[in-house]
C-alpha cells in the first residue's frame, strides 16, 4: 500500500484532557490498521468554530468558483483512487471489486454534485396570478452553514459521499465524523481536501467514538446527517432534538423484491442473490426479502439456489465477498436465522453452519413466517428469505405491513402494469428488472417512508436537503386593482368580485 494512503497517529491538543485512543482493525485479519484520538467536546466545538470561519469564504464564491473547486477535489481522489480502495479494503474486508465500485460510485455522486448545484439552488422565477401581477417572485436555496455528517461502516466512502458531495456543492462546510470502524477513510477523504485547499478547512474530519458523535450532535451545527442503524438514527434524533438540530438520516435495513409470474426468472434470481449477498450483504440498498407469484415459485427458489451455492466468502481475490465488518453483526445474523427455522421457515442454501466467524456464507430461507426477526428485524448479512404470494397485491400488503420503506424491485415483463402496483407501496425507491443499480444513478432520490423517511440524499432533492429556501416577492408597479391598502376604491373591489366570478364560480 503507498505511503500516503497509511492512516496517521492523529492528535488533537486538548482542552478535555482525554488520552483515549481509536485503534481501526482489518476484520479479515485483526491487525491494527490504524490509531486516532477520540476527541473530545472542546476540539470538536473548535473543529465546528473554524468551520464556521471556512464556511463564509465557501458560500461567497457562488456556484461556479465553488464546481471548480469541487471537479479539482475529484480529480485528486480518482488520481489517488488506488490509495483509497486499498484503506478501504483494509478497514472493511471488501474485496477489491467491491472497493473500486465503491470509490467510483462516490465519485460519481460528487461530479454529478458539482455539476448540478447551479440549476438545482439558482434562483428562478415564479408565476403570479391576476391579483398579484404587478409583483415579481422568485424562489432560491442557500447554504444552512456548517452540516455534520456521521458515517456509516458499511459504505464507508460511497454513503458519506452522499451527504458530504451534496452538501459542499450547495454552498456549505462539512464536519465529518466517520464511523469507529473505518476512520482511516474519512482521515484520508478529508486529506485529499485539505492538501487541495490547505488554508479553508471546508471539509474537517473528527476522529471518535460514539460520544464523539454525540458531541457533533450537541455542537449546533446546522444540520446532521447520519447513516445507520435504527437503534443509532433514534439515538441521533433524539440528541439533534434537545437543540432542534434537523436530521437527515438513512437507515441500514434493506429492501424487497418482488417477482411477476411473467418474470424473467434467471435474471431475477441473479439480481436477487446479488442484492442479498454483495457485500457480504451489508448494502441498505440490497435485498431482504423476495415475494414469489405462486406458480414460479418452486423454479425461482431452484435459480436462487444455484446461483448462491457458487458464492464464497473470503479474504482472497476470487472471493465472492468479505467479511462481516461489524463483529456484532455475526450474533444478529445467527439470532434471526434460528428464529426463521424455529417458526417454521426451511433453510434451502446453508443455515446455522454457515456462520463461521468472521464470514457468513449464503443462507437462502424459504417461507419464513412475516413475524420472524429475519422479517421483521434490521437484514444485515449474506441472507436471502424468499416467501411465496397467491397475488402482487399480497406482496404489496406483505411490504407495507413490514415498514421496510426503503426499496422494492419488481421483476415482470409487463412493465406498462409497475407505475400502477409501485403506487400501491409505500417506499421510497422502485425499480424494474434490476436491484441495487439504481444507486449508482447520482440524479435519482434516495429515502424512504415511516421511520426511513427522514429527508433524501442524492439528486436534486439531496441538493436542497442542504439549502434553505429564500422567496422574495418584488412590487413592478401600482397595481390598477389594488386591495393591499386601506384606501382600496370600491370599485377595485367590485372589479375584483367580477373578476373571481369569471375565474371560479362558471
Amino acid at each position: 500500500m503507498a505511503e500516503s494512503a497509511q492512516p496517521q497517529v492523529v492528535v488533537y491538543p486538548g482542552g478535555s484532557g482525554r488520552t483515549n485512543v481509536l485503534t481501526s482493525y482489518d476484520p479479515r485479519t485483526g491487525e491494527t490498521v490504524g490509531t486516532y484520538a477520540i476527541m473530545g467536546a472542546s476540539e470538536l466545538n473548535r473543529t465546528v468554530r473554524a468551520a464556521r470561519a471556512a464556511e463564509r469564504w465557501w458560500a461567497d464564491l457562488g456556484f461556479v468558483a465553488r464546481k471548480r473547486w469541487l471537479l479539482d477535489w475529484k480529480r485528486s481522489i480518482a488520481r489517488r483512487a488506488t490509495e483509497l480502495v486499498e484503506l478501504l479494503c483494509e478497514e472493511t474486508g471488501k474485496p477489491e471489486a467491491d472497493a473500486v465500485i465503491e470509490v467510483m460510485l462516490a465519485v460519481e455522486n460528487l461530479d454529478w454534485a458539482a455539476r448540478n448545484a447551479a440549476r438545482a439552488l439558482r434562483r428562478r422565477s415564479l408565476g403570479s396570478t391576476w391579483l398579484t401581477r404587478n409583483q415579481k417572485a422568485s424562489v432560491g436555496y442557500l447554504p444552512l452553514g456548517v452540516v455534520g455528517v456521521l458515517g456509516p461502516w458499511n459504505n464507508p466512502v460511497f454513503t458519506a459521499m452522499g451527504s458530504i458531495a451534496y452538501a459542499m456543492a450547495a454552498g456549505n462546510a462539512v464536519v465529518f465524523k466517520p464511523h469507529e470502524l473505518t476512520t482511516g477513510v474519512g482521515v484520508w477523504l478529508a486529506e485529499s481536501w485539505t492538501e487541495l485547499a490547505p488554508s479553508q478547512p471546508v471539509l474537517q474530519v473528527v476522529t471518535g467514538d460514539r460520544s464523539t458523535g454525540a458531541a457533533l450532535c450537541r455542537a449546533k451545527v446546522d444540520k446532521i446527517a447520519y447513516a445507520g442503524s435504527d437503534s443509532g438514527a433514534r439515538e441521533v434524533i433524539s440528541l439533534c432534538a434537545q437543540s432542534m438540530t434537523p436530521v437527515v438520516v438513512e437507515h441500514n435495513g434493506k429492501g424487497s423484491m418482488v417477482v411477476h409470474v411473467d418474470a424473467r426468472l434467471d435474471d431475477a434470481a441473479e439480481a436477487a442473490v446479488f442484492g442479498a449477498m454483495a457485500n457480504a450483504g451489508q448494502n441498505p440498498t440490497g435485498i431482504q426479502c423476495a415475494y414469489v407469484a405462486d406458480s414460479v415459485f418452486d423454479n425461482f427458489l431452484e435459480l436462487v439456489a444455484g446461483h448462491a451455492k457458487r458464492l464464497r466468502p473470503g479474504a482472497d481475490r476470487k472471493a465472492s465477498y468479505g467479511p462481516m465488518i461489524m463483529e456484532s453483526q455475526v450474533g444478529v445474523i445467527r439470532k434471526q436465522v434460528r428464529d426463521a427455522l424455529a417458526r417454521g421457515g426451511r433453510a434451502v442454501v446453508g443455515g446455522l453452519d454457515s456462520i463461521r466467524e468472521p464470514y457468513i456464507s449464503p443462507i437462502v430461507l424459504a417461507e419464513v413466517p412475516e413475524e420472524s426477526l429475519a422479517v421483521t428485524g434490521e437484514a444485515i448479512g449474506p441472507v436471502l428469505i424468499v416467501n411465496r404470494v397467491s397475488t402482487m397485491d399480497e406482496a404489496a400488503q406483505r411490504i407495507n405491513a413490514s415498514g421496510n420503506g426503503v426499496a422494492v424491485s419488481v421483476f415482470t415483463r409487463d412493465v406498462r402494469s409497475v407505475d400502477a402496483f409501485a403506487e400501491q407501496l409505500r417506499v421510497g425507491v422502485v425499480t424494474i428488472n434490476s436491484s441495487t443499480a439504481y444507486a449508482g444513478i447520482p440524479a435519482l432520490p434516495f429515502g424512504g417512508v415511516g421511520e426511513y423517511g427522514q429527508g433524501h440524499s442524492h439528486g436534486e432533492h439531496g441538493l436542497r436537503e442542504f439549502s434553505r429556501t429564500l422567496a422574495v416577492a418584488r412590487k413592478k408597479y401600482r397595481a390598477a386593482v389594488d386591495l393591499s391598502t386601506f384606501d382600496r376604491h370600491s370599485r377595485h373591489l367590485r372589479a375584483a368580485k367580477t373578476m373571481f366570478r369569471l375565474r371560479h364560480a362558471r
